[in-house]
């Protein structure tokens, strides 16, 4: 805790970094979001998914999401919309390039995303990350203190911004696995907050003596081995994911990457601190007694 000013100065370098980089540049929707077009096509043979991509790379199809769809045989391609041109041309279209590449290829299916079910998506995947602000805030205040329930928000709020903002800064795509990741960071930054938390009270009720800080100080420290413990191996698997799980599936992983690293932080330098800041005591903490109920010293028989 000694540290918390220099914590407090660095979450807000990166949380303005995020909200101005959001105010420019804003995100770069992905097709879920935006609409677009969905082409399936077959092949007679196997085919690597880097040679579709060098095929489409000198057309108007350079930005298509390619991928593999239940078998090396079939290719799923995501196209963004194209003014002016409808589904069917853009399906053609693509055929027609990937003809020209020497091997036997058919069109299996064609969807089209229209633009209305992504704002649709949009606002619903909004509503999604604030209702499950709203039951958390709920649930920590009856499980904890309203004060650490604040303190839990904030340290949610900060990671869900600094992880947007990630994905705005590099224009990377954020589309609904990027959304879903951000669900799970949710989870994730909560569950290592409540184990601090649930620490933070039981210190609270068996130190007698320290102050808050000293006693938030010593609670930290003595979950901190878990703590990065348990970030270390999660950064493992996901590390793994990002490099050999395909393009499909690397905003995922890098949403959760960020989000595992800024929420271990948060936990640690947002939440606590947080709670600190709202003059959280010893006194929030203890039981509370039954009316009419006597000291032990005096509900003790006399002999």
């Amino acid at each position: 805790m000694g540290k918390r000013k220099y914590a407090v100065i660095f979450s807000a370098l990166l949380i303005g970094i995020s909200l101005v980089s959001l105010g420019t540049q804003k995100l770069n929707f992905g097709i879920d979001f935006t609409g677009g077009t969905l082409v399936e096509v077959g092949y007679q043979e196997t085919v690597e998914l880097d040679q579709v991509r060098n095929v489409l790379s000198a057309t108007e199809f350079s930005d298509a999401v390619i991928q593999y769809f239940g078998s090396a045989k079939d290719i799923l391609i995501r196209v963004a919309q194209v003014q002016g041109r409808n589904s069917a041309d853009i399906s053609n279209a693509i055929i027609d390039v990937l003809k020209e590449s020497g091997q036997s290829v058919e069109i299996r299916r064609v969807e089209f995303v229209g633009p209305q079910v992504g704002e649709d998506l949009q606002e619903d995947g909004g509503l999604a990350m604030i209702y499950a602000l709203i039951m958390i805030f709920i649930y920590i205040a009856f499980r904890f203190q309203r004060r650490f329930s604040v303190g839990a928000i904030a340290a949610l709020v900060h990671d869900v911004t600094i992880t947007i903002g990630f994905f705005s800064v590099l224009k990377l795509d954020f589309d609904l696995t990027v959304l879903a990741a951000l669900l799970a960071v949710i989870g994730y930054s909560l569950n290592d907050t409540i184990v601090v938390f649930d620490r933070i009270r039981e210190n609270f009720r068996r130190m007698r003596k320290g102050t808050p800080v000293e006693i938030v100080n010593a609670s930290l420290n003595q979950t901190l081995s878990r703590t990065l413990m348990t970030s270390l191996t999660t950064l493992m698997v996901l590390t793994a994911l990002f490099l050999f799980g395909g393009e499909i599936i690397r905003p995922f992983s890098a949403a959760l990457i960020v989000g595992v690293i800024i929420g271990t932080y948060s936990s640690i330098y947002v939440a606590s601190p947080v709670t600190l800041a709202l003059g959280i005591s010893k006194q929030d903490l203890m039981p509370v007694e039954k009316e009419g109920s006597l000291p032990d010293a005096q509900s003790r028989p006399t002999r």
